[in-house]
């Protein structure tokens, strides 16, 4: 059953992180092993972050927050082959009061290859793992990047 009623294109998009199919990630016939796809929605995030100006565990702390991945889900359509060049798109699709969803896709080319959807939980930075409010900068951050595409 597919996570996602409408397929991605790149048109969804304002942020896109490059990226080349490493050897380490492909099985024995040179297709990438389906769960190196989370890795890849777990580095456009990354890039993601930097791009708004939240790099690493700094970047968050600084506005009072840290987050943890609390689901993922996705749909695979084609398949990455070893040396491709891929884009990774990311945006985030959904703001909670306390969770954030974003949304990663594989491109080739245009050609979509994965959709891949996360829910991302924010929490105090100390002590037990307190959710707390998605903070309005990250908001506005995340919208000013996004620019409204959708």
């Amino acid at each position: 059953m597919p996570a996602f009623d409408t397929p991605s294109t790149p048109a969804d998009f304002a942020f896109f992180e490059p990226l080349r199919v490493r050897w380490a990630e492909v099985d024995m016939q040179g297709v990438v092993f389906n769960p190196n796809y989370f890795v890849y929605a777990d580095v456009a995030m990354s890039e993601y972050m930097r791009a708004i100006g939240l790099a690493g565990p700094g970047g968050l702390a600084s506005l009072g927050i840290d987050m943890f991945a609390a689901g993922a889900a996705a749909d695979f359509r084609a398949s990455a082959m070893f040396d491709d060049e891929l884009r990774l798109g990311a945006r985030i699709e959904q703001f909670g009061r306390t969770s954030f969803k974003p949304r990663v896709a594989v491109f080739r080319g245009d050609e979509l290859l994965a959709d891949i959807g996360l829910t991302y939980v924010c929490v105090a930075p100390d002590g037990p793992r307190r959710t707390v409010p998605v903070p309005e900068a990250f908001i506005a951050a995340c919208q000013a990047m996004d620019g409204g595409v959708r």
